[in-house]
């Protein structure tokens, strides 16, 4: 499977009486912005009505005051942000998904990938399902029906779609009467909830969309469990609850998360600190100066600093109106990106020698293009340190790192990068350090198999790019 797949954000809000829903997602949403930038959607549940839309573009470009206007009020609602591949994106694959079915109504807004989604799409379309995209979410949402018409309530056949879907699963399900918070057995992606000052709820992939609208951090949705939220209040279903090793995905500490979120009890900010602090005890150097590259490699800058005593400088100045370079599908704009994402501070940076800190080199050529500004604008000497070690194998789960042919890591040594980047050394965070980074280790296992090959799960055969169409095409053949 060698496409490039997408990483999103997802919010939920379960309210005790009908108020504005919609505007707390579109403000839950913008706090989660930094997890998807190509798509976007609000559904809103009045009384078992839902009014939806979603469209292509980011949260204000989309939610305008008027279309805000126009989902209504409501009890509950849900959000969806979203970054694709170059083979999926478009206005059809953008959630949340609604779904209408013999039972009722259901909206479902969802992060990660699955492993075992090929054979499942096969299964459904031989018992005559039809697809309108090529995302796993619309897969859930059929497995969910499915089974919901076989129980007795919404969240009963959410837990028995949870015994048929396989890989990372971080769900919101929202029904005329109830939402339901979802993680996978391993959680390998982060989700949790909160409470309003009025007593309504609200779920997250990240607690900073919690803070952003005033709901208090309760805790992170354990993996494997089911969470309901309705009329009656809080409760759970935990018959999937420690049937698989707790594998969160560590570089949602390095680079996805936002640095003012907590996961697992961790804080991000902490984490990517004492990844830098690790860095200078792992790779010293001498030099003038610390800078980080804005914005994931900048606490880690703080903890090189830190440690080794070399002063901290900001010698970038980005360019706040333009989105990550990682999340632009397409080479071409991800280098067209990074021309008018960041500029040098020619006076910090002039004659100096340079400890720069990124969180991480996938494709190198983000990386070779800062160190060509910096050279530019007059750096001495430029010693590159990232604060996760190479990345050398594929993500199943829902990263976008791309196949082993993408990642520079896999094709050339550290040396060799160093020399394609155009800097003067380079030096990765090790694996065992990075282990360390969260809360010293002790929140539980990580998913590290983009560095190290130990995938938690089944891993699926290699399937084309364009997996699904390609199957399609075959079809017309026979």
């Amino acid at each position: 499977m060698s496409n490039l797949r997408e990483e999103c954000g997802v919010f939920g809000i379960f309210a005790n009486e009908t108020c504005d829903v919609a505007k707390y997602t579109y403000y839950g949403l913008y706090a989660l912005q930094h997890r998807g930038q190509e798509s976007c959607g609000i559904v809103v549940n009045d009384d078992g009505l839902f009014n939806s839309y979603r469209d292509v573009g980011v949260v204000n470009d989309v939610f305008t005051s008027e279309r805000l206007a126009t989902l209504g009020f409501g009890n509950m609602a849900l959000g969806h942000v979203r970054y694709a591949s170059e083979d999926s994106t478009g206005r059809n694959n953008a959630q949340p998904i609604v779904v209408n079915h013999i039972k009722g109504r259901m909206a479902i807004a969802h992060n990660g990938c699955l492993v075992n989604s090929y054979e499942l799409r096969n299964e459904l379309e031989m018992k005559g399902s039809i697809f309108h995209t090529t995302t796993d979410s619309e897969l859930i949402s059929y497995i969910i029906t499915e089974e919901r018409l076989k129980s007795k309530t919404i969240e009963e056949a959410v837990s028995r779609a949870m015994y048929r879907i396989k890989g990372a699963c971080s769900l919101v399900v929202m029904s005329p009467s109830k939402m339901i918070a979802v993680r996978d057995e391993n959680g390998f992606r982060p989700l949790c909830y909160g409470k309003l000052p009025d007593g309504g709820y609200v779920v997250a992939s990240e607690s900073c969309a919690l803070d952003t609208i005033g709901a208090e951090f309760v805790r992170d949705i354990k993996a494997g469990e089911v969470v309901i939220f309705d009329k009656n209040g809080v409760r759970t279903i935990d018959e999937h609850i420690g049937k698989a090793p707790n594998k969160l995905c560590i570089f949602e500490y390095v680079y996805f998360a936002r640095p003012d979120s907590t996961i697992e009890g961790c804080s991000v900010h902490d984490a990517r600190v004492k990844a830098g602090e690790f860095l200078a005890m792992e790779h010293p150097v001498d030099a003038d100066i610390v800078m980080g590259v804005p914005d994931s490699g900048l606490d880690a800058a703080i903890g090189y600093s830190k440690r080794s005593g070399i002063p901290y400088e900001i010698g970038f100045l980005k360019n706040k109106y333009i989105g990550r370079t990682f999340i632009a599908p397409g080479q071409a704009t991800r280098v067209d990106k990074v021309k008018i994402k960041l500029n040098p501070i020619s006076s910090v940076v002039k004659g100096k020698r340079i400890v720069l800190i990124d969180d991480s080199i996938v494709r190198g050529t983000t990386s070779a293009q800062i160190v060509k500004l910096l050279r530019k604008a007059g750096a001495k000497e430029i010693h590159m340190r990232l604060s996760s070690p190479p990345f050398i194998n594929s993500c199943y789960y829902g990263t976008d790192i791309g196949s082993k042919e993408n990642l520079i890591a896999y094709r050339h040594s550290t040396e060799e990068i160093c020399k394609i980047i155009g800097a003067d050394s380079l030096g990765y965070l090790s694996l065992e350090n990075l282990n360390k980074t969260a809360c010293g280790g002790s929140c539980g296992g990580f998913c590290t198999a983009c560095f190290d090959g130990n995938y938690p799960t089944e891993i699926p055969p290699e399937r084309p790019k364009n997996r699904y169409d390609s199957k399609i095409s075959e079809s017309k053949n026979i």
